[in-house]
């Protein structure tokens, strides 16, 4: 009955069979195995063959198949949790922040100029933050070079001057650049001088610089300059800083005319005179400040221990930027 309904197929079978060829081979190469109703050559089965899926996505759904604009597996995309996170930090940085009783943070600022800078000048000579007393120093250096008892005075206090001017053009060009009151601001710019504080405190803890009181010779080391050149540098951030919150009676770094501006108010004896207070305060800061340095030098003879202190407190202004209370705007 086969032979007579497809003589064909019989034909195709006994030549396979003629060839070593088994019909279950046919069975493997296709999904479903040939049925006898439908004529099966050799062409229709290469067509067959060719016809089925070579991979894995071929016989996926279109809807599974991986487009151009999947990403790429090695790379997922952050979790949505991560993702808000971020959002709400960048929100939070770019808030700007209320300048009630900003006063407080730049009034220690204050402390540690006057602490920085008499541990300074016991160790080296020369100032980083009083810009004043340098430029003295300059000028002593270059017209009485034989008679100055440090006749090398004038370049530590050169180098100290460039650095703070250097350091007034970053912190103004950077705050102005990303926003004066903006919460990231202050704390990438307090943070820096932080980090560059303890720089300098390690450049003196680990020995590369003597960090002995007594180190004011007729020769200079001139691995002095790194410090000086560090600490000159972040103290214009502090002057900076003031500008940007408009606390200008509060320099943190000068003195002269903060005394100025006090005995020429001419609200000076008022009662109630913000200005007048913060301007006080802030000598009476750098004069504490710099008589900690003293106290702390003469005690350890060591540099050191004032700076790590120095850089705990501007640690602590830093994280206090950080959680200071938004500015209020008011909906018109």
């Amino acid at each position: 009955m086969l032979s007579n309904q497809h003589p064909q197929r019989v034909t195709q079978i006994l030549e396979a069979d003629e060839r070593g060829v088994k019909v279950t081979d046919w069975d493997q190469k296709t999904e479903h195995p040939p049925s006898l109703d439908s004529p099966l050559g050799t062409s229709s089965s290469k067509e067959a063959t060719s016809e089925q899926p070579s991979d894995k996505n071929a016989q996926a759904s279109p809807s599974q198949r991986p487009s151009a604009s999947d990403p790429p597996l090695d790379k997922p995309k952050p979790s949505a949790p991560f993702r808000a996170f971020l959002q709400r930090s960048q929100i939070y940085c770019s808030s700007h922040v209320s300048t009630n009783h900003a006063d407080i943070l730049l009034l220690w600022c204050c402390l540690i100029s006057g602490l920085v800078d008499s541990t300074i000048y016991n160790a080296f000579g020369t100032f980083v933050s009083m810009q004043t007393g340098n430029t003295i120093f300059l000028g002593l250096g270059g017209a009485t070079p034989d008679s100055t008892s440090k006749p090398y005075g004038w370049a530590k206090s050169f180098v100290s001057i460039a650095c703070f001017c250097l350091g007034c053009v970053v912190f103004s060009h950077t705050t102005r650049l990303l926003g004066n009151l903006k919460r990231g601001t202050l704390i990438a710019s307090f943070l820096s001088q932080t980090l560059i504080i303890f720089v300098a405190t390690i450049v003196v803890q680990c020995g590369a610089v003597n960090g002995s009181l007594d180190t004011i010779t007729d020769d200079i080391d001139w691995y002095t300059i790194i410090p000086i050149a560090l600490l000159s540098f972040q103290s214009a951030g502090q002057i900076v800083g003031s500008r940007a919150l408009n606390l200008s009676e509060i320099p943190t770094v000068v003195l002269t005319s903060m005394l100025h501006d006090i005995f020429v108010d001419r609200n000076l004896l008022v009662r109630d005179n913000v200005k007048r207070n913060r301007r006080v305060l802030a000598f009476f800061a750098i004069l504490i400040g710099a008589i900690c340095g003293g106290f702390i030098g003469e005690e350890t003879s060591r540099m050191q221990i004032p700076l790590w202190i120095a850089g705990a407190l501007k640690l602590i202004i830093t994280l206090a930027w950080a959680f200071w209370p938004e500015k209020q705007t008011s909906a018109v």
